[in-house]
């Protein structure tokens, strides 16, 4: 009681009313000055910045029919290789020919287009099923190549045909190698299962990893006409080319992520 009743005295008493008043040092008007600046361009920014996020996939160059893997329907011995590597070939016309216990046979194409990997050699035994050759879905070496990407579903469903992409190609592709440009034409929908991979790609193995993780979604991608001209980047690393693609998704004000 005691101590209460001093401290009520002196602050009764007038002595100290005739003391300056002490304002802040210039020193924290300068801190509270920068703190309000960076307050206020953070709010300008946030309504109207914009932020562009990206995601990225694997993918290949391929042309728009895809590839198809062309099989042996006989078991036998290669004697006969009747078409290189690189050659336009037609519908029905015979690559290869098998010899078998009843005479020999030719292995004929499915569908038109160019050969572009040959597996069979003369002398090679084969087994019914076995893998001879895959053949292009492309009839003229003109052709322009594309790009297709496979993503998860979940990032698929946020791209929008029209966006940016940037491919990055493999330093194994050349001395021309390095980015390729293009927009999305179209994105799939629905997943593609390894079976489908493999039919249009025309390559079991390539189709095993790109489902490594789950079934993805094809999401097709156009070239930038420079690139897919005959002499531009994507000829010369040509079909089947691993690329790694860096897809642009539409801007967003920073604001947006806040507001329900």
């Amino acid at each position: 009681m005691q101590f209460r009743q001093k401290a009520l005295s002196k602050l009764q008493s007038p002595e100290e009313l005739d003391l300056p008043v002490r304002f802040a040092r210039p020193q924290g008007r300068l801190v509270l000055a920068v703190t309000v600046l960076v307050m206020a361009a953070a709010g300008f920014w946030a309504f109207t910045g914009t932020v562009t996020s990206k995601l990225s996939a694997p993918g290949v160059l391929i042309h728009a029919e895809g590839r198809y893997l062309l099989q042996s329907p006989v078991a036998g011995q290669v004697t006969e290789i009747l078409v290189a590597e690189g050659r336009t070939v037609a519908a029905g016309q015979p690559l290869v020919v098998v010899r078998t216990e009843n005479g020999d046979r030719p292995v004929r194409a499915v569908t038109a287009g160019r050969l572009t990997a040959l597996y069979a050699r003369t002398g090679m035994v084969v087994a019914t099923g076995a893998d001879v050759a895959t053949v292009e879905r492309a009839t003229a070496a003109h052709d322009p190549l594309l790009a297709v990407l496979y993503m998860p579903s979940g990032d698929a469903a946020a791209i929008r045909a029209g966006v940016r992409v940037d491919l990055s190609l493999p330093t194994a592709a050349g001395d021309r190698g390095g980015v390729l440009h293009g927009r999305v034409r179209a994105v799939g929908r629905a997943p593609q299962t390894r079976s489908q991979l493999a039919g249009f790609l025309g390559d079991d193995r390539l189709a095993a990893a790109f489902t490594r993780q789950g079934d993805p979604v094809a999401v097709l991608v156009g070239l930038d006409s420079a690139d897919a001209a005959p002499g531009g980047r994507a000829g010369a690393a040509g079909s089947g080319t691993p690329v790694t693609g860096a897809v642009h998704l539409s801007s967003q004000r920073p604001v947006d992520w806040l507001l329900p």
